[in-house]
């Protein structure tokens, strides 16, 4: 499911936004903080950003800049959405990397045909031949994955358990995440059968020296976490 991080201080406008967005089929994320909003656009992964230019603690433009010096982000959309509708306003909001610029307040069938615009002029996401965290490597070729240069040997379902964490380390999910992830809306497991091969999955790393990878984050999920040194 596509997902589109909304970063938007007014919470009423936070709503509205999430409410059309996800009658359109698109999983969101919300963020009111400009300062949190780097930290999760890293962790969340998004398709697209919804970005308002007016945040507290770190503005709109600082965190386009940031987004689009990072290697990993920066293919990722970015819809500015504003008060200010100067034209030299939306001329400097393009120029630091937005891929569109709407001007409060807005028309919501437009935002949706820009959003559908972007994300159909983006494609889809480049899909690397390999991906590392630390010294884990995953090689999508060859379907193997190795700690510090050795083989980790996996069942399907935990290859595929572990590509999702390496798609967002640090990222918690939930078990209803990693059911929907992994086995599909058409296939019905219990939370139980998570926990079984999120087990199978440490242990597979720990014999390979790889510990404490998989964390357990109390009523909330698992995550990918760097090891304690």
């Amino acid at each position: 499911m596509t997902k589109v991080l909304i970063v938007e201080d007014e919470e009423g406008l936070q709503t509205i936004l999430k409410y059309n967005l996800q009658t359109e089929g698109y999983e969101t994320e919300s963020v009111l903080d400009g300062k949190k909003a780097l930290s999760v656009i890293a962790q969340s992964c998004p398709d697209l950003i919804l970005l308002d230019w007016m945040l507290p603690h770190m503005s709109g433009v600082d965190i386009c800049k940031s987004v689009r010096q990072n290697h990993e982000l920066r293919h990722v959309p970015i819809l500015m959405l504003t008060a200010r509708g100067d034209e030299a306003d939306k001329v400097s909001g393009l120029s630091i990397g937005a891929d569109d610029y709407m001007t409060k307040p807005f028309s919501v069938p437009e935002l949706m045909a820009r959003i559908k615009a972007l994300l159909r002029r983006a494609g889809p996401k480049p899909v690397p031949k390999s991906k590392t965290f630390g010294d884990l490597k995953m090689d999508f070729a060859q379907k193997q994955v190795f700690w510090q240069g050795q083989p980790v040997h996996l069942g399907p379902t935990e290859f595929r358990l572990l590509k999702i964490f390496l798609d967002c380390p640090e990222k918690v999910f939930s078990r209803a995440d990693l059911m929907k992830s992994v086995w599909g809306d058409s296939i019905y497991v219990e939370p139980r059968t998570v926990d079984v091969h999120v087990k199978r999955l440490r242990q597979a790393l720990s014999a390979a020296g790889a510990l404490d990878l998989i964390r357990t984050v109390r009523s909330a999920g698992y995550a990918l976490v760097r090891p304690q040194k």
